[in-house]
């Protein structure tokens, strides 16, 4: 084997090793803005709460831009490593290893030059072979180190960062929640009310023709101004005790009544007032 047929080689390897860095590198720049754009995704439907025709473009982006992501950094690397996709070539090679190594500078490239205008001279060959031989002792792998992508990993720290704060602070259930949406795009979903009603009564058992007073208050995160109560098809309003609570009675009741509470555009599920009947003299003689 010939001084050019090893220099080849080396280059050969070079190449190889070049998009093995570019591989490396690839696969933490796709976790990174991949993991950054899936948080984001959640987070947008989350406090959004979007319908199915955005949470669908939500979806298709993301899948599109990932798979433009992993063709960029996964696939093309890996189809230039196994020379599916034509790559660098020896003189793009060449000025990379001329870079890094100052006392290669211009030598290297000179001799694949001289290689490709080569004619039948025996003394432009010799003047290959003795230039090719001067660069052997020189290892061009060595122009590609991988710890230089080690910089690379702290884009894959930021989203694990924020999803790690956001668990520590019991906030978990808004990923799983919003995920659940996205996934499913095409579910209609009701975003949860801002507040909910709470009876305070032991029981909702009123003593036939006795006033009742219902108490209740509402919790989450509003507090709604007025609360209305809602039976046989009138709506009444609530008095407002304190921010929060709020009282209602029922002057004579004599028969069973079913009820809703509503404040803002919350509606509560129905409730039943029942009546206990008090017993009465029919007839005294």
């Amino acid at each position: 084997m010939n001084n050019f047929k090893i220099i080849q080689q080396k280059l050969e390897t070079f190449i190889t090793k070049y998009y093995t860095n570019e591989l490396i590198r690839g696969t933490i720049l796709f976790l990174a803005i991949g993991l950054f754009y899936f948080l984001l995704t959640l987070l947008i439907e989350y406090f959004f709460w979007l319908n199915s025709t955005w949470r669908g473009f939500l979806f298709w982006s993301f899948v599109l831009i990932e798979g433009i992501l992993f063709a960029r950094f996964i696939v093309f690397p890996v189809a230039r490593i196994l020379k599916f996709r034509k790559g660098i070539g020896y003189e793009e090679a060449s000025r990379i290893i001329g870079n890094h190594f100052p006392e290669v500078n211009d030598k290297l490239l000179n001799v694949i030059q001289l290689n490709q205008d080569r004619r039948e001279s025996e003394l432009l060959a010799a003047s290959i072979d003795q230039k090719a031989a001067d660069l052997q002792p020189v290892q061009f792998q060595s122009a590609v180190n991988f710890r230089t992508n080690l910089k690379y990993l702290k884009y894959v720290a930021i989203p694990v960062i924020i999803f790690a704060l956001f668990a520590s602070l019991g906030g978990l259930e808004i990923f799983s929640s919003s995920y659940t949406r996205v996934i499913n795009y095409d579910v209609a979903y009701e975003p949860p009310a801002p507040f909910s009603f709470v009876v305070l009564n032991d029981d909702l058992n009123a003593i036939e023709n006795k006033p009742f007073t219902l108490k209740i208050r509402t919790e989450g995160q509003s507090i709604p101004e007025n609360a209305s109560i809602l039976y046989m098809g009138e709506t009444y309003y609530m008095q407002s005790i304190s921010p929060g609570l709020f009282e209602y009675t029922f002057q004579q009741p004599v028969e069973q009544i079913r009820f809703h509470l509503k404040g803002n555009k919350v509606t509560s599920r129905p409730y039943s007032l029942d009546v206990v009947k008090t017993p009465s003299l029919s007839n005294f003689e």
